[in-house]
């Protein structure tokens, strides 16, 4: 084994046999600068290329063996050579193109705005494996775009994060101000994966600095309130559009989730059958259900399937939207509500769609339904109960209970307080 350069020319037949028979060696030239290099620490022999630039002697890599084979390697000695005698540095200039290329890689990085990563995060995380996708979106939107989107990534610092959790909580929105801290930090978490910021501006912040911490709600509507926001959606119509109160009549009716009705196509529905087949991979739970419709429901989609003229949504996109989205956004409704229906209900407290599921499971309540088959219309899980009689999922059951629950309603819209509320009789089980 050499421990210096030795001269003459080489051949790839020797090359190959000093591979196979594992013979090390720090240098063996084949003339003109060029020579291979095999030291024990290398897993495959490389290429150098010695030269004298400014009366010092100076070293280049050039590569492997194996990507650069002998004559390849002859010929980009010769190109080397001619360089070096027209005055080029070229090691230098190789480690000067390995710092601009660096340097380029990290500008490119520091250069992501907000807006771009907040979309990164959304396309690559979100939307392969987020069931409501547009809620978040919402929220990037909404919130954290108007607020971050025009900062450089690296330039966000704690205080940007606070200025914008307040900025949400001066209006009133405690619930969102912690999805928007939550998403944050993912967003943020997202950056520091992919090398573009080295540090999350969020990690300090907790629910105390955003909403706090979360209490369950107990409001839900009244009677009277009922009738009284049933009588503003008919005062307003023409400004709220009569889509938009029969998607309150059927939250109201069903008790589904917002997302859930909003986004849903009609393939779902079987309205002969009367039965709404909502899939898991549109729960919240992730559980599947078959949904009953009483009349006044199937009486409603029939009335919104005419006003869809063809569409595959219930709700379909009512204009040209950026966001791609087939079916009305899930924020369309809330924003309806509150600029021309909200105004009308003085001495209303203020309530949520999400409490509509709250109404209808304590009228529900109210008609003498079972706690369990009340439960199931809002398509939770009953601990302890499930396996004891659910053959079918108290379809039959919940049948009946939606069908008092919508003469109640139904009552309720056309304005009369006078619905009396008798004793829930459950339907004779079949044998």
């Amino acid at each position: 084994m050499g421990t210096g350069v030795l001269m003459g020319k080489l051949t790839d037949i020797q090359i190959r046999a000093w591979i196979k028979g594992g013979e090390r060696f720090e240098g063996r030239s084949d003339g003109d600068g060029l020579y291979l290099s095999f030291p024990k620490s290398y897993s495959s022999p490389s290429w150098k290329f010695r030269y004298r630039f400014a009366g010092k002697q100076r070293i280049m890599n050039m590569g492997s063996y194996a990507s650069l084979p002998l004559a390849k390697a002859r010929e980009t000695a010769r190109e080397l050579s001619a360089k070096v005698a027209l005055g080029y540095d070229v090691a230098g200039e190789k480690q000067e193109r390995k710092k601009e290329a660096v340097a380029k890689i990290d500008a490119e990085k520091s250069a992501w705005k907000v807006s771009y990563l907040c979309d990164q995060f959304f396309e690559r995380v979100i939307l392969p494996k987020w069931k409501h996708a547009d809620i978040v979106r919402r929220r990037i939107e909404n919130d954290i775009k108007p607020k971050l989107g025009k900062m450089k990534a690296e330039d966000v610092k704690p205080r940007d994060i606070d200025d914008m959790l307040q900025a949400i909580l001066k209006r009133g929105a405690p619930t969102v101000a912690n999805d928007v801290l939550r998403w944050t930090k993912r967003i943020f978490d997202f950056a520091i994966k992919r090398h573009v910021v080295e540090t999350n501006p969020a990690s300090a912040f907790d629910p105390s600095d955003a909403g706090g911490k979360e209490v369950s709600r107990d409001r839900w509507l009244s009677r009277e309130e009922i009738i009284q926001l049933f009588q503003a959606m008919r005062d307003m119509l023409g400004r709220f559009s009569v889509e938009n109160m029969y998607a309150v009549r059927l939250l109201l009716l069903l008790a589904v989730r917002k997302e859930e009705l909003i986004a849903a196509p009609w393939e779902e529905f079987d309205l002969e059958k009367a039965i709404w087949h909502l899939p898991e991979e549109r729960t919240k739970t992730s559980s599947a259900i078959d949904i009953p419709l009483p009349p006044l429901a199937l009486e409603t989609l029939k009335e919104l399937q005419r006003l869809a003229h063809g569409s595959a949504y219930v709700f379909p996109a009512r204009k040209m939207q950026h966001r791609m989205i087939p079916h009305i956004d899930l924020n369309t409704l809330n924003a309806a509500l509150a600029k021309h229906i909200r105004p009308q209900l003085s001495g209303v407290e203020n309530f949520t769609i999400h409490d509509f599921r709250r109404t209808a499971r304590t009228h529900l309540a109210a008609l003498g339904v079972d706690p369990f088959i009340a439960e199931r219309c809002l398509n939770h899980k009953i601990k302890g109960v499930e396996g004891i009689y659910n053959r079918h999922d108290y379809f039959d059951e919940r049948k009946a209970a939606l069908i008092e629950w919508a003469k109640l309603l139904s009552a309720l819209e056309e304005g009369r307080l006078d619905y009396n509320v008798l004793a829930f009789k459950k339907p004779v089980a079949a044998s």
